[in-house]
């Protein structure tokens, strides 16, 4: 038990992307090596143009590597299809967008039930109950029933990250969550990942956000497609 425990939870192994662009080819990632253990709160930094949403979304399977390997608890995502990819990642990955991409024409409450319909996680009543408990976590039950458009900017990457822990996945991957914020309830959304990360929850975070990135426990710094350098930083007891 305790060798399993160990394992990272997430691996990439010289995971190279080169995209066909036309006459030159562009290599978004130069071999990428990354370890993930189960609890860990991780920031990936750097400029537009860097790689570093390449690499989250070769981390939750939206796109492939064109060559190495991505092992998410002992799942070989690389070579997963695309309905392999779907189910797997509906279980096992919360994705969390910059522009929250909450469905218009569904309340928050349906947005939140929505992906254990699809993987048919829970019975019926329990996706209910269990979507009520999620808002209530991200202080929203009051809103349940109201469209997304009636909600703040704040509001609906709330209900966002209530719809990606619908079917309580290990992991959640974080692409510029709190880029469309302001500062405050950037802040508020940050809080509630360290509340998650708490409660084991893995999280990946990209951001261009110099202060949320000293904030997380672990920084990567990407530059041209690669890790150059990492930061941890020790928890602040009693902060």
């Amino acid at each position: 038990m305790n060798t399993a425990s160990d394992a990272p939870l997430l691996r990439l192994r010289d995971v190279v992307k080169v995209y066909d662009t036309g006459e030159i080819p562009f290599t978004a990632l130069r071999g990428i090596d990354l370890d993930v253990r189960t609890g860990e709160f991780v920031g990936i930094i750097g400029k537009s143009g860097s790689g570093k949403t390449t690499l989250i979304n070769m981390i939750t399977g939206i796109d492939h590597p064109t060559s190495g390997e991505v092992m998410i608890d002992g799942t070989p995502v690389h070579q997963l299809n695309e309905n392999q990819l779907a189910r797997w990642r509906g279980r096992t990955i919360g994705v969390v967008f910059q522009f929250f991409q909450l469905l218009p024409t569904l309340t928050i409450l349906e947005n939140v039930i929505l992906p254990m319909d699809f993987c048919a996680m829970y019975s019926p009543r329990e996706r209910v109950e269990r979507a009520m408990d999620l808002l209530e976590q991200v202080e929203l039950a009051d809103q349940a029933h109201k469209l997304p458009a009636a909600l703040s900017g704040g509001q609906q990457q709330r209900a966002a990250i209530a719809r990606a822990l619908a079917n309580d996945p290990p992991i959640l991957a974080a692409d510029e969550p709190t880029g469309n914020l302001d500062s405050k309830t950037a802040d508020a959304v940050f809080g509630l990942f360290e509340r998650l990360v708490e409660q084991h929850k893995t999280i990946i975070m990209v951001t261009h956000d110099n202060d949320l990135a000293s904030r997380v426990r672990r920084a990567l710094h990407v530059v041209d497609g690669e890790i150059a350098e990492e930061h941890v930083h020790r928890p602040r007891h009693g902060a």
